[in-house]
């Protein structure tokens, strides 16, 4: 018992000493080349998890015990460790690591750093995207990167955006590029069904980066669906040796639309009485703005936790994120999601393992877009409800009458839930018998499944009309097995570093879905959906004196879409650099960077939709709709047998191959403060995938998918950055990147017929008509339409166009190509500014050579879309007051509008409050502030160039706060 009392008597003279041995160091960690203070840098005690990070000030503080080691490191910055032996204050000055310095970028299957690659190659990192209440990642990167144009779909709950590199490579294929997350290649045509945006399942605030791959030097490796282009997306994983970060954010927002369709007014609409044709006797008493009824301000809420440690050979990185964005129609979009990333590294970090996957759930409560149309057209005389609080009606006699928008919007019912896995597992294993070789390998699955229920209201203009409702289930497996094995070395001998990768990749793929309509009859379908691609690949990369870069890649990929004859393609590449900073001639030059790139590659296209084009395949009739009777039962019952319907295809259907052309020019000034890129590209598609039209009696159909004609396209890219200011409490940087770009069909014909043409392009007004023509010599968007004439005072004279031909009368032979929709050049300009604590950022964006067809002016800006319509009389579009036109005129070259403009996309400021144990940073940002055009439809900014029921864009105001502990 004394021995015990003893021992506890000696616990307590000695635990005052032991806590006084923990003493707090201090201090501040800047960069040792201008002793400006990093924010970020992690101060860790060796050999422990305890540690902390520097604030915006460059400060830290510490508790540890004398003789334990503080690690100072940073990305990019050599590490450095102190040992403690009491002091109080250690201030610290790290220097950047030549060997870090030069930033890796992912180039497929493998890596490589900014100043080797040979390709067009563009990295666009978390520093740079823009800000707001982003739920789709594609709007991350608008603006940012030169040769790349993201065009928003509209202002809906979740809405996307079309991607386009260098203006897409193809016609009645897809355009879009190959994207890959983390290693695994997702499916070109969504990856979910459902969904309004498939990329929605990742959370913006979880995204590293984005590589582009531009041109085909670097997308060969790709192949068979590089043709678009490549972008490579890697999601956050933490760091070793980083101590336990929580940090919570929330993104509060509201939206509301920019602009709606210029439509007459009700005291507009009651002037119109005084035409004969007029019926006074259906005005109303109201003044109603349907479209202002219909718009709604949306608001949104984003939430992300994240809690993210690094040990000396692992580190995990979890994020828990629920988002929620209502559209201006009260459509609703849900995420909640989780994303988590484990990497550990043993036997003395030669081998890897790395796991990402991510969880997520969405939900879309679709709003009935028909309610934009029917805003346009409904009267503003009338009030929203009757005297018995219905919603007001044209009536039964009006089968074809707009229905109130509303009412609409009241009742229909369009819900899917979308659940869906994207994970990856990869092995990166550097074996011990040859120094420089490692085996990767990559495991990954996308996964998704849906479910949705569907009502639509009968229309109450049509006393026999039922209503509609519909349950669908589907599911989309995307599963991915690839490896490779790479050898780097360096041959002292002859002064050559080489890089050489070899691989094989099987991807498959399998959609399946289902529905159950019900109306006055009932449909219920299945469709099973699968096809496969099979590949090998192989990269060589040198070197020489680190002067002169070769790099060339091979890929063959083989697809079940084609026949035995045409499944496989060969796709090269080859890629020339010249680092010519580093030759003795420019030894003393004011060039801190200067290499030149040259580039070929040739890459393919198979996403056709057909899985089958290439057999000939029957269907059969489903739901009793084709059956045919061949007699009766003993009984007199009739004997309905289903019918098999041949489908058209072509038993030589192949690839759709595109050749690219590139040469580059990589500057930079003043140490690299200043830093440029000048990127010209030349690229053909041959035997392009199209559906065309061929004589009766040659096929099993009259539109054929077929391999016919060749486009080309040429660009110049120009991009700049400037690091305009950097001091200790103020800094100023610049981006600035502008494309030029010109797309041409070349031939479209089996025959090479100048004169063939294919309508495309489709309108409202009349039915089939189309606007819009592929034909050799123009652009694929370009318009097909009359010349107008106008009187002296230069007012459109209704009816009267141009005779083209001289033969005395307007036939379609007077229709002309004119103009087109895709801009010769777009812009993107992105200042960063920061001063202290504050800091601020926007981004313009810029199109200009590009036009609009006003489809909402041409199709209801006449008398007739008033008076001349079956028992009911709708509004028209403003224009009338302006031309005066009593009728349709919808191929006029009137309404081919120039829709150049200049978009303040992005605004943020913000401003970070460091304290002791915390950081909270808050923000504000607006987005679609405002547009400077001449076009004087809704927006001038529509993917298609045809502006009709487009789902006009939101303005959205977002206030952010962030917690990081």
């Amino acid at each position: 018992m004394k021995t015990v009392l003893n021992a506890l008597l000696i616990c307590l003279v000695m635990l005052p000493a032991t806590l006084m041995a923990q003493t707090t160091a201090s201090g501040t960690v800047t960069d040792k080349a201008n002793a400006m203070p990093l924010p970020g840098v992690n101060v860790i005690i060796k050999g422990t998890s305890r540690g902390t990070a520097t604030d915006f000030d460059g400060k830290y503080s510490i508790e540890l015990s004398e003789g334990e080691v503080l690690v100072f490191s940073y990305v990019g910055y050599t590490a450095q460790e102190i040992k403690f032996v009491g002091q109080a204050i250690i201030d610290v000055a790290i220097e950047e690591d030549a060997a870090q310095l030069d930033e890796v970028v992912l180039i497929g299957y493998g890596s490589t750093t900014k100043q080797d690659a040979t390709g067009a190659v563009e990295k666009v990192g978390d520093e740079e995207f823009n800000r707001g209440a982003i739920v789709a990642p594609q709007q991350l990167i608008s603006g940012k990167a030169a040769g790349v144009r993201v065009t928003s779909s509209g202002g809906g709950a979740g809405e996307g955006g079309e991607i386009r590199i260098r203006g897409g490579a193809s016609l009645s294929a897809t355009n879009d590029p190959l994207i890959v997350i983390d290693g695994l290649p997702i499916d070109q045509r969504g990856g979910a069904q459902g969904s309004r945006n498939a990329l929605n399942a990742i959370n913006p605030a979880d995204i590293e980066d984005f590589v582009v791959l531009k041109d085909a030097s670097a997308t060969a490796i790709y192949g068979s669906r590089a043709s678009n282009g490549v972008i490579l997306i890697t999601t956050k994983k933490g760091n070793a040796n980083q101590p336990l970060e929580i940090e919570y954010g929330l993104q509060v927002s509201t939206r509301r639309v920019t602009n709606t369709v210029d439509v007459l007014t009700a005291s507009e609409y009651r002037a119109l009485a005084s035409n004969p044709s007029f019926d006074s006797s259906t005005l109303g008493d109201a003044n109603t703005d349907w479209q202002d009824k219909i718009y709604t301000t949306g608001t949104g809420a984003i939430h992300n936790v994240t809690v993210s440690k690094g040990y000396e050979h692992s580190n995990f990185r979890v994020n828990f994120n629920h988002a929620s964005q209502e559209g201006a129609l009260d459509d609703l979009y849900e995420r909640n999601g989780v994303n988590a990333s484990f990497v550990q590294r043993l036997l003395d970090n030669d081998l890897k393992l790395t796991f990402v996957g991510k969880a997520i759930q969405d939900e879309y409560a679709y709003a009935d877009s028909g309610a934009i149309s029917a805003a346009i057209q409904f009267d503003p005389t009338q009030s929203v409800r009757d005297d018995n609080g219905n919603y007001t009606q044209y009536g039964t006699t009006a089968n074809l009458a707009p229905v109130n928008p509303l009412f609409l919007l009241d009742t229909y019912e369009d819900r899917q839930t979308i659940q869906r896995v994207i994970a990856n597992f990869n092995i990166d294993y550097k074996l011990p018998f040859l120094e420089g070789l490692s085996f990767n390998l990559n495991a990954g699955i996308d996964y998704a499944e849906n479910d949705g229920h569907k009502f639509i209201a009968a229309n109450p203009n049509n006393s026999g009309g039922f209503s509609t409702q519909e349950v669908s289930n589907g599911l989309n497996r995307n599963t991915s097995l690839d490896f490779y094995l790479n050898y780097k070395n360096e041959i002292e001998s002859i002064n050559t570093k080489i890089d050489l990768t070899a691989g094989h990749a099987f991807q498959e793929f399998y959609i399946e879905s289902f529905f159950d309509r019900t109306t006055n009859t009932n449909t219920t379908q299945t469709d099973i959906n699968r096809n496969a691609l099979e590949s090998y690949f192989a990269r060589a990369s040198f070197d020489i004196a680190d002067k002169y870069l070769i790099s060339a890649s091979f890929r063959r990929d083989g697809s079940s879409r084609f026949s035995e004859d045409n499944r496989i393609g060969y796709f090269p590449g080859v890629s020339l650099g010249w680092k010519m900073m580093n030759e003795s001639f420019l030894e003393d030059s004011f060039f801190s960077n200067l290499k030149l790139r040259a580039g070929w590659g040739v890459t393919g296209q198979q996403e056709i939709g057909s899985n089958y084009g290439y057999l000939g395949v029957y269907t059969p009739s489903r739901n009793n709709a084709a059956n045919i009777q061949i007699g009766t039962t003993p009984t007199g019952e009739p004997i309905f047998v289903s019918t098999l319907r041949p489908e058209g295809f072509d038993e030589n259907l192949k690839w759709e191959e595109t050749t690219q052309y590139n040469l580059a020019l990589d500057f930079g000034f003043f140490n690299n403060r200043l830093t440029g890129t000048i990127d010209g590209y030349y690229r053909e598609t041959e035997d392009l995938l199209s559906s065309v039209p061929v004589p009766a009696g040659a096929n099993l159909t009259d539109i054929l998918l077929t391999n016919v004609g060749a486009v080309t396209s040429k660009g110049l890219e120009l991009s700049f950055n400037g690091i305009i200011f950097q001091k200790e409490n103020f800094g100023w940087d610049t981006n600035f990147n502008i494309t030029f770009q010109k797309q041409e069909i070349t031939s479209l014909s089996l025959n090479d017929d100048p004169d063939y043409f294919i309508p495309t392009g489709g309108i409202s007004g009349g039915v089939g008509n189309q606007i819009q023509i592929l034909k050799p010599g123009y652009d694929p968007t370009t318009f097909f339409v009359f010349r107008q004439v106008y009187d002296s005072d230069g007012n459109p004279i209704e009816g009267a166009y141009v005779d083209i031909n001289g033969d005395n009368q307007i036939t379609e032979a007077d229709r002309q190509a004119y103009k087109k929709a895709t801009p010769d050049a777009f812009i993107g300009f992105t200042n960063n500014f920061r001063y202290k604590n504050l800091d601020l950022n926007f981004t313009f964006r810029g199109s200009f050579g590009n036009y609009v067809y006003n489809n909402s002016a041409s199709d209801r800006g006449n008398l007739n879309a008033v008076v001349n319509q079956p028992s009911y009389q709708g509004n028209a579009h403003a224009s009338l007051l302006d031309t005066g036109f009593t009728g349709q005129n919808l191929f006029s070259d009137l309404y081919i509008q120039r829709a150049d403009f200049v978009r303040l996309d992005n605004v943020s400021i913000g401003y970070t409050i460091p304290f002791q144990k915390m950081t909270l940073r808050t923000s504000l940002t607006a987005t679609n502030l405002f547009v400077i055009t001449e076009y004087d439809g809704l927006d001038p900014e529509i993917s298609s160039g045809i502006e009709n029921n487009f789902y006009p864009r939101t303005r959205d105001i977002v206030l952010g706060l962030n917690f990081s502990f």
